[in-house]
């Protein structure tokens, strides 16, 4: 996996953790009422990108 890694869009994140849950890495976690991506954790798996509802989640070349 992964020449890529994830970001999160601040702007469309609901917040509604569907993307925490997901995720097998455990990269994702609210900060300060934000979606924040501990991208040193992130394989690039993409589970997260399929789950949001808005695509707020996106991949970003590493």
């Amino acid at each position: 996996m992964g020449k890529h890694k994830v970001e999160i869009s601040q702007e469309r994140c609901l917040m509604c953790g569907g993307c925490i849950s997901v995720c097998p890495k455990d990269t994702i976690e609210m900060r300060e009422g934000y979606a924040f991506v501990i991208k040193e954790k992130c394989i690039g798996c993409d589970i997260c990108v399929k789950a949001c509802p808005v695509e707020a989640i996106h991949e970003v070349v590493v």
